[in-house]
């Protein structure tokens, strides 16, 4: 091989190894990071906390064949006399994509003012739809305890946001979302009305069956 191929040889090398640590290599992963819980944990509001609501994304996600994944549930807290814990401050930065490789968002900005999250896109861990608006039963009510921003309530914003912090199945409500952003009103993702009480069957009876947004955070 000549001197003028063989430096060129070399060029073309050096490129290729620069090419698979570049961002638009990294980029190429499209593994799961955003799904709607196929079920939920069937004690109306009552999920354990914050704590049992990771838990349960947890479980269906590596049930689903997701590994070494850090897994939230977007879900916000409330505290007696401060703000509480923000939905949008536990899921990471993004980007996230569904179990079909489709970008759900690219960072938060995105997520909380134009996300790609419709019925065909908002699908459960195994890629399967979920029930919305028009199928029956409905079951577009996620649970998120957020406002349309994704943070948490004021204090002055009186009222039970959470069922207690995801711990009651018989007093309070829950701000809730549509995943098929439908149903007439306000048809955010994140809050688009509270349920009428925090049983399993006040949750069913508003639209909803106890399910959450998970989102790989790491």
């Amino acid at each position: 091989m000549g001197i003028g191929k063989c430096f060129t040889a070399i060029g073309a090398a050096a490129g290729l190894v620069l090419l698979m640590g570049s961002p638009l290599a990294l980029a190429a992963d499209h593994s799961m990071g955003f799904f709607v819980t196929s079920v939920g944990i069937g004690d109306g509001g009552n999920l354990g906390g914050l704590a049992g609501g990771d838990a349960h994304c947890k479980k269906l996600a590596e049930a689903a064949g997701s590994k070494g994944r850090t897994w939230r549930a977007y879900l916000s807290s409330q505290v007696a006399g401060k703000r509480g814990i923000s939905a949008r401050d536990r899921i990471g930065q993004g980007p996230w994509y569904n179990a079909k490789g489709d970008l759900i968002a690219s960072d938060l900005d995105q997520l909380h003012i134009q996300p790609n999250l419709v019925k065909r896109t908002a699908v459960d861990e195994n890629g399967n739809l979920v029930k919305g608006r028009g199928d029956k039963p409905n079951e577009h009510d996620i649970l998120t305890g957020s406002k349309d921003d994704g943070t948490a309530y004021f204090p002055w914003e009186k009222g039970d946001h959470t069922c207690g912090n995801w711990t009651s199945n018989d007093k309070g409500s829950a701000s809730v979302g549509h995943h098929d952003r439908h149903g007439g009103g306000n048809i955010s993702w994140t809050s688009a009305h509270h349920s009428r009480g925090c049983s399993q069957a006040n949750l069913r009876s508003t639209g909803g069956a106890g399910l959450l947004y998970c989102f790989a955070a790491d």
